[in-house]
């Protein structure tokens, strides 16, 4: 019986063509095309230590050329979340890699890191070349807003993990910060102040939450947005990230800055105690700043409480700076300079580790 079965399994061997990659839906050809498109992208972010230039199995940085002398190495991972699936209904890709790269490099300059280099992975059932082009034109310009090169990546085409014209981003970025410039936090103390960094919208979190909404009120993503001439509700929301490093990296050099917090999941409330010493409570007073249109459209929306924006939405601030009462006026004034819309939020109080949200409709606190 099992020679029979081995002739009749033969058999039907003989009786197929050979099978390559492309019959399994992978096109080499594809993806060799993509690597000469997304080249002089790369070559583009090419900075001091990397030289952007694809094509190896692995991508060099030269930390001496970067001028550092005792370096320590802060690296950071994220992706973009569920905001992906608003751009692929829309078409529009132009700004998914800038929520990339800013995830990523928002969060190494809250260490005091200067992001230095930048790999991505994109993910897909079927490769679109146009698609990809586009994604990974918009990584560059993410690069190139925080001062990394974008020095590698990976392109994998997956037939049967993702449906249609599905994708998947996740990126991966290193920095450095000298030993001694680290920024801590740990002398955060009662008395110091809060300011806000304006967001560019929602960012890149809250977007099941998002979408949940938009499902349930049957929210058209190609409708005029009322406060935004000329947008759709599609564009506000897929505003990207801002990407704060540049206007802060002088700052946290010259030690003006006590400590940052990147606005991500878990909002203001469960963000800024990170940054924070244990006798150390943040009071955050939203009447200091206007709620973004888009946050009041959400907010009324879904019936959401001021404690569940608080802890789910950045609410209009991306970065909280945390600086002592006499440099919140020059800090103020330096940012400022430097393109940022800049709020004075809230103050340091002595208590458990934690933050309170107050304000007109606000009442939410989290302790760590």
């Amino acid at each position: 019986m099992e020679i029979q079965a081995a002739c009749l399994y033969c058999r039907a061997r003989m009786s197929q063509k050979p099978l390559t990659y492309a019959d399994a839906g992978v096109s080499i050809e594809a993806g060799n095309a993509l690597v000469k498109t997304i080249g002089p992208l790369a070559k583009s972010t090419a900075r001091p230590g990397a030289d952007a230039e694809l094509g190896g199995f692995g991508g060099f940085f030269d930390l001496k050329r970067a001028g550092y002398t005792d370096p320590l190495l802060v690296a950071a991972n994220d992706g973009v979340g569920t905001k992906l699936k608003l751009a692929i209904e829309t078409g529009r890709h132009d700004g998914v890699g800038i929520d990339l790269v800013a995830m990523c490099a928002n969060d190494l300059i809250v260490q005091g890191a200067e992001p230095l280099f930048f790999l991505d992975y994109y993910a897909t059932g079927k490769l679109d070349n146009e698609v990809a082009a586009a994604v990974v034109a918009s990584i560059a310009e993410g690069c190139r807003q925080a001062g990394c090169a974008l020095i590698g990546g990976e392109t994998a085409e997956m037939p049967g993990m993702y449906p249609g014209g599905d994708y998947d981003l996740a990126g991966f970025c290193v920095g450095a910060v000298e030993r001694d410039k680290v920024l801590t936090g740990a002398d955060i103390a009662p008395g110091d102040g809060i300011l806000g960094l304006a967001s560019s919208g929602v960012h890149s979190n809250g977007f099941s939450l998002v979408r949940r909404i938009i499902a349930e009120r049957g929210w058209k993503l190609d409708e005029a947005f009322p406060s935004a001439a000329g947008k759709t509700l599609g564009d506000v929301l897929l505003e990207p990230t801002r990407i704060y490093v540049r206007p802060l990296l002088p700052l946290v050099q010259q030690g003006r800055i006590k400590g940052l917090a990147h606005i991500t999941g878990g909002g203001l409330l469960e963000n800024i105690p990170r940054v924070l010493p244990d006798d150390c409570h943040a009071i955050i007073d939203t009447d200091h700043w206007e709620l973004p249109a888009i946050f009041r459209e959400l907010q009324t929306g879904g019936e959401i409480s001021g404690e569940e924006m608080a802890r789910t939405f950045n609410c209009g601030i991306g970065m909280a700076v945390v600086v002592a009462e006499g440099e919140a006026d020059g800090v103020t004034q330096a940012l400022e300079g430097a393109g940022e819309t800049v709020f004075r939020i809230g103050r340091i109080e002595q208590g458990q580790r934690g933050c309170s949200v107050t304000g007109e409709g606000w009442s939410a606190t989290h302790h760590a």
